[in-house]
């Protein structure tokens, strides 16, 4: 662990931290470093999620009613 980490305080389900525990002792890596890994993951994710959210910014949103209209104009209703 870096000498730069914080220590923080979590509650997990029981069960969860026996599956955490066990899944740390398999592979040989700290509880820590599992759930630092869990969150670096999730937030990649989210990072990925809100530039998606920027790139169709721009995009015209329709409303659900607009967009059944445009399905029976189609002819896809």
């Amino acid at each position: 662990m870096a000498s730069t980490s914080k220590r923080a305080t979590i509650y997990l389900d029981p069960e969860l931290h026996k599956a955490l525990r066990l899944k740390a002792a398999e592979i040989e890596v700290s509880m820590s470093d599992l759930v630092n890994g869990a969150l670096k993951a999730a937030f990649r994710e989210d990072a990925e999620d809100l530039s998606a959210i920027h790139e169709r910014r721009a995009e015209r949103s329709l409303s659900f009613e607009e967009f059944v209209i445009d399905l029976e104009a189609r002819g896809k209703l």
